[in-house]
């Protein structure tokens, strides 16, 4: 398998929205974006590089942050800088970090998109499929970017032209334009002009560009502006991905997950890493996602931190709502989605009952919530007797706290040079086949038909049965509705950074996040389905430019 590699860094193009210096750079060949993109390999750059400035966003703090806080999943652990973001507290305002570098990423990637598509024109050293396949990805990653945007900030800034040097001129366009000047065509453009399977693993394709149009028609199904056959269409568009012979859901939900299965069949497109430019620092980004579900185990008793286990910036910690989620005795994916047991790694002179822990042993226990798929109700049978007759730690749902808690397993990353070492080598999962299931499931729900929804959903929770309990895992057309769906996105897709954009796309962010998250619940608004319009926007815009309604401008 040959891999895509971006380039993450060239010339730096303004967007519309900055007047900030960017880094000085001596260009020493004396190139310039002018001439060298009009050429076949500054060209196949200029593409690469607009791959390449997502990765700010995907893999590195700021957009886990912008897709897990304020949620009913999860909420604010002991540690970081942006709890804000889930509190919906006076910190959550146009003067915000992540609300800020959110809009300045995806309008650098936008402005890229559009060098490359405008200069592409005078390219004349590069045959017409491949010049051709090459605007296709820049328009994809255009769309996904202004997808992005829109669902974040919902009316905002619309140029399809590239900019060059300083502009202070903006405009505030509707979403239904962006959709309908920007993310429909562009997709499908990409539909008509990609390769459906890429010889560089990571390129835009047809089923990844079909996946995003989906997306975004359900998306827009649900706003005042929804065209009548969005639900239609996002389904057929799921169908031709689910029905694609390059994709089948894998065998085993738990082996989703290994770091040395990363080009399984499940995996639609995934936004590429490469170990020896993270693990030298190169890449300044990488997939980061290992750092912010951990609990602070290393200051737990017999161990310290290694890279087996992580690192534990303890930024995320699960909501009592989200573990009520598995139904243990049935499904098997809260048990290969978290982890359980740390094995000592420096050990002990004694452990709780006064026995020597060795490394190795077991140090630390998080049974989980509820009911084993024994039948063994875990917080009950871990009294204070059973946990007094065992010499390592237990920790039941009732001695969770900001620094103890269930840690997501997903994204450990045991091959990092050093247990410090903050950027990954996963690749981070954009799409994948069980999503496509479950958004044609809500499609179908759309359009009436509960029948098909329940058959999609089905199809997902058969593979996340107990082996025997396939049937009991099965449900029916009258178990579904919108809140169903969302309760089986988040026991599937957890961790994987879809949920604020879930909540806010199905209307159900105030509700739920009322309901379920109590760092937010008593501050959260109905105007935060959308993010405040970055200050740094407003006023570097010739005559200001208008901030959403509920937020100080």
């Amino acid at each position: 398998m040959k891999k895509f590699r971006f380039l993450l860094s060239f010339f730096a193009i303004a967007a519309f929205t900055s007047c900030e210096e960017y880094l000085d750079e001596n260009n020493i060949a004396n190139v310039t974006a002018s001439g060298y993109y009009t050429t076949a390999a500054g060209l196949e750059d200029a593409v690469s590089a607009t791959y390449g400035i997502m990765k700010e966003y995907y893999g590195p703090e700021i957009g886990w942050t912008m897709g897990v806080f304020g949620t009913d999943t999860y909420r604010a652990g002991a540690d970081g800088s942006h709890k804000y973001m889930g509190r919906y507290a006076s910190g959550h305002n146009s003067e915000a970090r992540y609300m800020r570098d959110t809009w300045r990423i995806f309008y650098e990637q936008v402005n890229q998109a559009n060098a490359v598509i405008a200069r592409a024109e005078g390219v004349t050293d590069m045959d017409a499929s491949t010049k051709t396949q090459r605007i296709a990805e820049a328009r994809f990653l255009r769309a996904l970017a202004y997808f992005n945007l829109t669902r974040h900030y919902g009316d905002i800034h619309l140029s399809l032209e590239e900019t060059q040097g300083v502009e202070i001129e903006a405009n505030k366009t509707s979403a239904s334009e962006i959709y309908s000047q920007a993310i429909v065509p562009d997709l499908e453009f990409a539909i008509a002009n990609l390769e459906d399977n890429p010889s560089d693993y990571g390129r835009a394709s047809i089923p990844a560009a079909q996946f995003l149009l989906a997306k975004a028609l359900m998306t827009r199904s649900y706003k005042s502006f929804a065209v009548g056959t969005d639900a239609s269409q996002a389904e057929s568009l799921m169908s031709s991905v689910i029905s694609n012979p390059r994709f089948a859901l894998s065998d085993s939900f738990g082996d989703l997950w290994s770091i040395n299965n990363e080009a399984n069949s499940e995996f639609i497109w995934t936004i590429q890493n490469s170990k020896s430019q993270v693990d030298e620092g190169l890449d300044g980004y990488g997939h980061r996602g290992h750092l912010y579900f951990l609990m602070e185990y290393d200051k737990k008793p017999a161990m310290t931190r290694d890279t087996e286990n992580g690192r534990p910036w303890k930024r995320f910690r699960p909501t009592p709502f989200l573990m009520s989620l598995w139904d243990r005795t049935m499904d098997r994916r809260y048990d290969e989605t978290y982890k359980h047991v740390w094995y000592a790694n420096v050990g002990n002179d004694g452990g709780p009952n006064g026995v020597p822990v060795k490394i190795g042993d077991t140090a630390l226990y998080i049974p989980g919530p509820g009911v084993d798929k024994n039948g063994v109700d875990q917080d009950g049978y871990w009294n204070a007797a059973k946990q007094a007759s065992v010499n390592f730690e237990v920790y039941t749902s009732d001695e969770w706290d900001q620094r103890t808690f269930p840690s997501l397993n997903k994204w450990i990353d045991n091959t990092r040079p050093n247990r410090q070492h903050t950027q990954g080598q996963r690749d981070y999962v954009l799409m994948r086949l069980a999503d496509a299931y479950l958004i044609r499931a809500e499609a179908r729900l759309k359009q009436g038909n509960t029948s098909g929804a329940a058959s999609d959903i089905n199809v997902i929770r058969t593979r996340a049965a107990w082996d025997g309990k396939e049937a009991d895992m099965q449900i029916t057309a009258a178990d579904v509705d919108v809140d169903m769906i969302l309760d089986e996105r988040a026991r599937e897709l957890v961790g994987e950074n879809h949920r604020w954009f879930d909540l806010t796309r199905m209307g159900k962010l105030v509700e739920r996040v009322r309901l379920y998250n109590s760092d937010g619940q008593a501050n959260i608004q109905d105007y935060h389905v959308v993010r405040p319009i970055p200050l740094s926007q407003i006023d570097r815009t010739s005559g200001g430019y208008a901030q959403n309604p509920g937020y100080a401008q």
